[in-house]
C-alpha cells in the first residue's frame, strides 16, 4: 500500500513505497525482555528468601526462658524450655548481661529431647566475667 496525502500527517516525511521495507506499527513493542527480566528477578528473590528462612526462620526450634536464678558475681543459672522436632536436639546460645546492658557471658548449649517428646526443659550454669543482671536464650538451631 502506498501512502497518499490523505494518510500522511502534515510535516511527516514521505518515503517511496517498497524502498525502505515495512514500517513498524506504532505502539507495538516486544515484551519478551522485560518479562524475562521479571522472571529472573522473582526467581532470585525466591531463592534468597528460602535461604534466609532456612538459616534464620525455622519455627521448629523455639526457646523461652523459664527463670534465671543463683546470680552471683561470676555466674547465673538459666532454666529454659526448647521446642524441637520430636526426639530431636538443638544447640542454643545463652547470654548473660550486666545491669548496664553489657554482655558478661555467652555459651552454646546442646539439648536433646527424649524419643517422641517435642519439648526439653534444661538448666545451665553460665559463667560470667562480672555480676549479671539477666540470663537469656538468644536463639536455638538444629544441633550440628
Amino acid at each position: 500500500m502506498s501512502e497518499t496525502h490523505a494518510t500522511i500527517t502534515p510535516g511527516s516525511p514521505v518515503f517511496p513505497a517498497g524502498r525502505y521495507g515495512r514500517r513498524r506499527e506504532p505502539g507495538r513493542r516486544r515484551p519478551l525482555l522485560p518479562a524475562l527480566l521479571a522472571v529472573v528477578l522473582l526467581a532470585t528473590l525466591g531463592l534468597a528468601a528460602t535461604k534466609l528462612y532456612r538459616q534464620y526462620g525455622d519455627p521448629r526450634y523455639d526457646a523461652q526462658v523459664i527463670t534465671y536464678t543463683e546470680i552471683t558475681d561470676s555466674q547465673v543459672v538459666v532454666d529454659f524450655r526448647v521446642t524441637v522436632p520430636a526426639g530431636g536436639s538443638a544447640t542454643c546460645v545463652l547470654r548473660a548481661r550486666s545491669s548496664d546492658g553489657a554482655e558478661v557471658g555467652r555459651e552454646e548449649v546442646t539439648v536433646t529431647a527424649q524419643p517422641g517428646e517435642r519439648q526439653v526443659d534444661a538448666r545451665h550454669r553460665l559463667a560470667t566475667s562480672a555480676r549479671p543482671f539477666i540470663g537469656e536464650v538468644l536463639r536455638c538451631r538444629p544441633a550440628a
